[in-house]
């Protein structure tokens, strides 16, 4: 099977520093103290993360459906990723995907029943199971 490779640098303290982190083939994030925590410019861990559930999710799904005799013309999927605090430890708690489907055929409490099943079997999805929880919301454009 394929192995992704991703790395990641920092430089300096916490607060003043800044870091990048590099896709294997993508081009270069940078992310800073600000950008993760004060909504400065930039990206940050979490919003890589939830790129990586979103695209994973959405391919998973697509297939899913072809399986169920219904081809997607689109798939769009957001991820918004909360973050808490607990005890001074950073957690990320809860992730809420929103997906919207195009497909020709498919009605809501299909997608919504394919999308469930989808959402056990993404291999991103299962990798974050220490989060809380992952909310799916799906709708057919």
């Amino acid at each position: 099977m394929a192995t992704s490779k991703a790395t990641a640098q920092w430089d300096g303290t916490l607060k003043a520093g800044k870091g990048v982190m590099r896709p294997a083939h993508a081009g270069e994030v940078g992310f800073t103290l600000g950008s993760r925590f004060e909504g400065k410019a930039g990206s940050n861990p979490e919003e890589m993360l939830g790129a990586a559930l979103a695209g994973c999710f959405s391919m998973a799904l697509s297939l899913a459906l072809e399986q169920a005799g219904t081809a997607p013309t689109s798939i769009h999927t957001s991820a918004d990723v909360h973050m808490t605090q607990d005890n001074g430890a950073f957690l990320i708690d809860t992730i809420d995907l929103v997906t919207e489907v195009e497909a020709p055929g498919l009605d809501p409490r299909k997608l919504e029943e394919i999308g469930k099943e989808t959402k056990k079997r993404c291999p991103v999805g299962r990798a974050l199971g220490g989060v809380g929880s992952i909310n799916l919301t799906t709708k057919l454009k």
